[in-house]
């Protein structure tokens, strides 16, 4: 596991809120009519996890990730996987250096801060595993080596749940590596009317400059960790992940890596509500980008066209919310 550093002593959420503010409004500039999408997307920045964007084509999937990495000043990379894209593409290889007589490690594009991952099931599952080690662990190893990626680390990878023609499904393994799954949807009629007079002529991206830097994106997300969160608090957690393992429509419930992501996501949503301290109403909020990708239904809630997400919504009604807050 990743060493984490210490908590803050005092958390100062106005810092958090500006800096997430000011990201939230540049994203909009460029994704019209989207506010929940980019709300999710800052979220899963500040609490240090991972997001998957899945969508029809033409939505703006891409057009999200690359807005989020122009508003942040830092490293970006961009992969397009495809079937041929190689292990070493996205990692990095030993090279021997002639002149040195030595081998030089020569580094992939994982090394960034912000890593835009575009149709990610495109990539056969060999290339797709490269990734497990670096979005768990923040480290690469290569040749017995271990390389630290830098902070804050981010991987924003987009698919397309339609077109499965030469396409490898994330396995269950790297799916509950991303903290979040969001779609975007289609906009409204007047969100399309304003892009079709504002981006018609011009790229959206073009006029956008980042409005903070991966400093201060790091010290707000070590903000965010020293949030308070109750005994009673985890307890409900833990029961939301035990009634997932039990209920009928679902043959694969949430795992303990889920009920952790789902801490942190609940610590950066109360953050940017302005509280010091993780209500239930945040665990609630993030439970169905958190969990619906991460639970596989049974054959009977497919028969019953019951989606992942309206079964996460079943339990945060069933479940019961701790009275001690």
């Amino acid at each position: 596991m990743s060493a984490i550093s210490p908590a803050p002593d005092t958390v100062d959420l106005e810092a958090v809120r500006s800096v997430a503010g000011a990201v939230h409004r540049a994203i909009a500039t460029v994704i019209e009519g989207k506010d929940e999408a980019v709300a999710t997307a800052v979220t899963a920045l500040l609490a240090e996890g991972h997001l998957l964007v899945e969508d029809v084509p033409g939505v703006g999937k891409t057009m999200l990730a690359k807005a989020l990495a122009r508003a942040i000043d830092c490293r970006v990379s961009r992969v397009q996987f495809t079937p041929d894209l190689l292990p070493s593409d996205i990692t990095g290889v030993s090279v021997f250096n002639q002149d040195s007589r030595e081998f030089e490690f020569r580094r992939g594009a994982i090394f960034a801060n912000v890593v835009v991952g575009d149709e990610i099931n495109r990539a056969s599952p060999k290339t797709q595993s490269a990734l497990l080690e670096s979005m768990e662990e923040r480290q690469v190893t290569v040749d017995g080596q271990t390389y630290a990626l830098p902070r804050p680390f981010l991987v924003m990878a987009t698919q397309n749940p339609i077109e499965m023609e030469g396409t490898y499904p994330l396995p269950e393994a790297q799916r509950d590596r991303f903290m979040a799954r969001i779609s975007m949807g289609y906009p409204s009629a007047s969100s399309e009317m304003t892009m079709l007079e504002t981006h018609g002529s011009v790229s959206p991206l073009e006029g956008l400059h980042p409005v903070t830097t991966a400093a201060d994106v790091e010290q707000q997300i070590d903000n965010v960790r020293g949030l308070h969160i109750s005994t009673a608090l985890r307890q409900y957690v833990v029961e939301l992940m035990s009634a997932s393992r039990a209920h009928r429509m679902l043959r694969l419930g949430a795992s303990p890596r889920a009920g952790l992501q789902l801490l942190r996501a609940a610590r950066a949503h109360a953050a940017l509500a302005g509280r010091d301290h993780v209500l239930p109403e945040d665990v609630q909020a993030m439970a169905v980008p958190v969990l619906a990708h991460r639970v596989l239904p049974t054959g009977e809630a497919s028969l019953a066209h019951r989606s992942t997400a309206d079964i996460v919504r079943d339990l945060v009604e069933r479940t019961s919310v701790p009275s001690g807050r």
